[in-house]
């Protein structure tokens, strides 16, 4: 199936810092809500840190307050212009665990803005997102992101 991408954008971090503050640049793309991404790389490649960055752009929740939702599975942030939900569906296995979730319902709430964690490993994820931020080390701690956005 082919993906109409209204928008890509390529970026590069080259710290922690940076790609914190990639994410007060990302955020405003993921908007408006309601709007559901998926969030591709491999362990350690800063998904977790980017939506740090998002949440602190979005006044969601402080950097210092976002954790992985690695065991816990979800976590929620609630802003202003937002309700931020970051999963992480590393240890999931079925689309039954992934309809335990609810995520569909957290991806309807008019203010939600839904950031899912290796939910390339569900279908039926990567159909209902509205685009990706693949993350890919570039050596070091250098970082790219490749930001797409569906039409």
């Amino acid at each position: 199936m082919s993906v109409e991408l209204r928008e890509k954008k390529r970026f590069k971090t080259r710290s922690e810092a940076g790609t914190l503050a990639m994410g007060e640049r990302v955020a405003e793309m993921l908007l408006p809500a309601p709007k559901m991404f998926v969030l591709r790389g491999d362990l350690g490649t800063g998904k977790t840190t980017l939506v740090k960055g998002i949440a602190a752009a979005l006044g969601a929740a402080e950097e210092e307050d976002v954790t992985s939702p690695t065991f816990t599975l979800v976590h929620e942030y609630k802003g202003k212009k937002v309700r931020l939900f970051h999963l992480d569906l590393y240890r999931l296995e079925t689309e039954r665990e992934l309809m335990t979730l609810g995520l569909e319902e957290m991806a309807e709430e008019p203010d939600a803005l839904v950031l899912v964690e290796w939910g390339e490993k569900f279908p039926s994820v990567v159909e209902r997102a509205d685009g990706e931020i693949l993350i890919e080390h570039a050596g070091g701690d250098e970082r790219m992101f490749y930001v797409r956005v569906k039409g």
